[in-house]
């Protein structure tokens, strides 16, 4: 189950184990990569934070120059496409949890 606060989504949960940050410009691809990842992480047993960031200075805080972008636990995974579903999930399950 996901809450909704501003540009935060997260699982239901006090401590957060997992952040997730999409790169968006808010593009057809960037909103498709947003649903993929709500979609896998909605579907797992595990505390999720996911976080959409729009702002400019911050995306380029990863020195990506096409977007979407997704970040998984401080690292990025990929950039300029939207990974299927079962990518995201084995990129997920490959963090170990706490």
């Amino acid at each position: 189950m996901f809450i909704a606060s501003n540009r935060y989504f997260m699982q239901k949960g006090e401590d957060l184990l997992l952040e997730i940050k999409i790169l968006s410009s808010g593009c057809r691809r960037s909103k498709a990569l947003a649903k993929e990842v709500y979609d896998v992480a909605a579907g797992l047993d595990r505390e999720i934070k996911v976080e959409v960031i729009e702002k400019m200075d911050e995306i380029l805080e990863y020195n990506i120059l096409r977007m979407p972008g997704l970040v998984i636990d401080g690292k990025l995974m990929t950039s300029g496409k939207v990974p299927s579903k079962s990518e995201i999930k084995k990129w997920i399950q490959e963090i170990p949890e706490i």
